[in-house]
């Protein structure tokens, strides 16, 4: 979006704002699948839950990676309330449910889908067997998650030693273990750890293949880096390594998804904020906008993310402390910015901030989220 086209938008819808950009979104997905050409694209919709980015990344032809019951309706309805000329048969054994660890109330719910879903320890694969009978099982590994923003292998995983093992019982007990799946943590700087995960993942399906069970599905999961700012590899790189050793590793049959959910929304929204106080304090030129981090900029609690403002107005710069609207003292948005001096009403924005940010935002103070405008569906 323009600088012009984004003052527009904040005139005729006021503040705050976030501007979703749905052609970005579209070229986004295009970008993941011609670099991972073999990779079906499972967008994770815990990223940006919005119905209309669903039915974008649906009309594109991508599948869903869901963590909860509401996310699998929130598809499911929206995929169903398309024109019937846009509707596609959709394979609702091949949705995944990618939460390792799932209520029974859920697992009886999601039994008459028969969607895949993921397990990584014996008593999730019970509870599995006793209420979702039906379902097609992924066998979640645990992977090196080094250097990742949000690290996830110490919540979910089993352990390379006990995988072959958890397929093996599966089987046993009248399951069918379908695929094996990992997660090398949410934007992850270390390619390597996608390296380290092929490989494992590679030796347990050589494992459980010498003792009688062919997998045929592999998950790689997300992690795959957004350009926040220069210092991220980019992720033409990253795809060289991971189609490098998909080559080498596994069968031409194998079907191979990934869980991208941050990479395809992240950089097509930007937020727009009013100026609604200014002060001094500690030396330093103090501004308040109307959001805050309980609101559009909550990835930076929930996500560990750090977000530049920037201001439509040129002019010599100074270091300055952005605040959010709240009255909570942790609600600090930036400590350090390079801004023009501005004046109540002037407007800042914040690109690429279209995941796990007005996703995660809450009604904290009694301030409602930002309104979501989407451009180009």
């Amino acid at each position: 979006m323009t600088r012009k086209q984004l003052l527009a938008i904040a005139k005729r819808h006021g503040t705050p704002v976030v501007v979703m950009d749905h052609d970005a979104i579209r070229r986004n997905y295009a970008t993941f699948r011609r670099r991972l050409p073999k990779v079906q694209a499972y967008y994770a919709v815990k990223a940006n839950p919005a119905p209309e980015i669903i039915r974008t990344l649906y009309r594109a032809g991508a599948s869903f990676d869901v963590a909860s019951f509401p996310e699998f309706m929130l598809v499911h309805e929206n995929i169903q309330h398309l024109p019937a000329r846009e509707r596609q048969d959709f394979i609702w054994d091949k949705i995944i449910y990618a939460n390792p660890i799932k209520p029974k109330q859920t697992l009886e719910a999601l039994d008459e889908y028969k969607p895949l879903l993921t397990y990584d320890n014996l008593d999730e694969l019970r509870k599995i067997k006793r209420y979702a009978p039906h379902a097609g099982l992924v066998l979640r590994l645990r992977v090196p998650n080094t250097g990742s923003m949000v690290e996830l292998s110490s919540k979910f995983g089993c352990d390379t030693g006990e995988a072959a093992d958890l397929i093996i019982e599966a089987f046993r007990i009248g399951l069918v273990v379908e695929g094996l799946s990992f997660h090398v943590g949410s934007q992850c700087a270390n390619f390597d750890n996608f390296v380290q995960a092929l490989n494992i993942a590679a030796a347990v399906m050589q494992e459980a293949r010498s003792r009688g069970h062919e997998i045929k599905i592999l998950d790689i999961g997300g992690g795959f880096p957004v350009p926040y700012d220069s210092r991220v590899k980019p992720f033409p790189l990253l795809a060289r390594k991971i189609n490098s050793e998909i080559d080498r590793l596994f069968a031409k049959d194998i079907e191979i998804l990934a869980e991208p959910g941050r990479f395809l929304v992240a950089t097509a929204a930007t937020a727009v904020a009013r100026i609604i106080g200014k002060a001094f304090r500690d030396g330093k030129t103090c501004y308040y906008i109307d959001d805050s981090v309980y609101h559009t900029f909550s990835g930076i609690v929930f996500d560990h993310c750090q977000y530049r403002l920037k201001a439509f107005k040129k002019g010599d710069t100074e270091i300055c402390t952005v605040f959010g609207q709240t009255c909570d003292g942790m609600d600090s948005i930036v400590q350090s910015e390079e801004l023009p001096r501005l004046e109540i009403d002037d407007l800042l924005y914040s690109e690429n901030i279209g995941a796990y940010s007005n996703a995660s935002a809450t009604h904290f103070n009694g301030f409602e989220p930002a309104q979501v405008v989407h451009v180009n569906e």
